[in-house]
């Protein structure tokens, strides 16, 4: 196990009727001025905007409101956010909503006290020295944002994303009420889970040996969301399953998972530019490049692979032959992906075999390589790409 330091300090308030108390936290963790940013209409139309709105009139705080979030969240909202804390002199953003509408909060955060470009984080040119306290309640289990320290932004001009990662926007608190996700469609539940075990995948798949406690974390994490999520798609209605799936998202991404052990984040780059093209689902996108990207680099680590089989997927050990285990273990993913509903090809997905060309020039991977696992550089990327065209 490699050295480390952890801190997480988000307070976490989960269970039902959650979203009632965000006023209440927002002050205790001392918001006077609030933002409320949200995305499309799902929050009005089930109440949950009332109902935030009347937890922060109850403690006599000040909120203004900026809509209009889209999954894969755009920098033009952004700079409406900046401009929007600028004027009305906010000192706390409550994002409501998912991991989009958390993301984009944490690149206002940082944002509006900048006095340059926002983007400037993303493309790393500038480190952020401060920031506007961000805090959540959350509507969908995915991205895991509600506990990270990362944030992911579609550039507009030129549309692609590019994440950016601070203890600054680690948000202060997170309401997780699972019974606000139940209302979601079966394509995003599916979606949503789809990248809680990618974020898990991310960090199983290393060159760090001797890392027994977060592989088992890890692993129990695969098979929570492998148990539950089909409870789900066939009872919207599970609490239980739904607050299981909930957590694990959590769990997924505060990096509880990865301490003391080198990642790899490879197949979220290369996903980011199919959702920068083609305007996919980040999840979806996942379910295809995941299952060609395990194909593609297996071989660096078989025994690994053969061990994500056999713990994860139940796979019997062929010791004789340890690569038939670990190709059963990335067909019973795939098959997984499928079961539930995701694309797992290119065709599936609705992107186009000729432009892997584009998503490796707004990959921009002259000249350097991506992941850590296996280390792939631009003929790498261009064959994993292509491997995901296949069925």
């Amino acid at each position: 196990m490699d050295n480390f330091t952890f801190y997480s300090p988000t307070y976490f308030v989960f269970g039902k009727g959650t979203e009632n108390e965000a006023g209440h936290y927002v002050k205790r963790f001392g918001g006077t001025r609030v933002l409320l940013h949200y995305g499309g209409g799902s929050v009005i139309r089930s109440g949950l905007l009332d109902r935030v709105k009347a937890s922060l009139e109850k403690e006599g705080l000040f909120w203004a409101e900026l809509g209009g979030v889209q999954p894969n969240p755009r920098s033009g909202l952004v700079y409406k956010g900046i401009e929007l804390c600028r004027k009305e002199n906010i000192d706390f953003i409550l994002a409501v909503g998912g991991g989009s509408t958390i993301d984009s909060s944490k690149a206002i955060s940082i944002g509006t006290p900048y006095q340059g470009d926002f983007w400037d984080f993303y493309a790393g040119k500038a480190e952020a020295k401060t920031s506007l306290p961000v805090a959540s309640v959350l509507t969908i289990a995915a991205a895991g944002s509600e506990g990270s320290d990362g944030s992911v932004i579609t550039q507009e001009n030129g549309m692609y994303k590019r994440g950016y990662g601070s203890e600054l926007i680690r948000p202060v608190f997170a309401i997780m009420n699972p019974e606000l996700t139940m209302t979601l469609p079966p394509y995003q539940t599916a979606s949503g889970c789809t990248d809680i075990m990618a974020h898990v995948f991310e960090r199983y798949f290393t060159n760090t040996r001797n890392v027994e406690i977060t592989d088992r974390l890890c692993e129990g994490i695969l098979k929570t969301i492998i148990k539950e999520l089909p409870k789900v798609l066939e009872n919207p209605n599970d609490y239980e399953a739904r607050a299981n799936i909930m957590w694990a998202g959590t769990l997924a991404h505060n990096d509880v998972c990865g301490v003391g052990r080198e990642q790899d984040w490879a197949s979220h780059n290369l996903e980011h530019e199919l959702s920068a093209l083609y305007d996919c689902a980040h999840g979806a996108g996942l379910a295809v490049m995941f299952p060609a990207w395990m194909t593609y680099v297996m071989r660096h680590d078989v025994n690994r692979f053969a061990q994500f089989a056999v713990r994860v997927w139940g796979c019997e050990m062929n010791f004789e032959n340890p690569e038939e285990t670990a190709k059963e273990g990335i067909a019973r993913t795939r098959a997984f992906f499928h079961s539930i509903g995701m694309p797992t090809s290119f065709a599936e997905l609705g992107a186009k075999e000729e432009d892997i060309p584009k998503l490796l020039e707004t990959l921009q991977i002259e000249g350097r390589t991506e992941g850590f696992f296996m280390k792939l550089g631009p003929k790498e990327c261009e064959a994993i790409y292509h491997l995901a065209c296949r069925e």
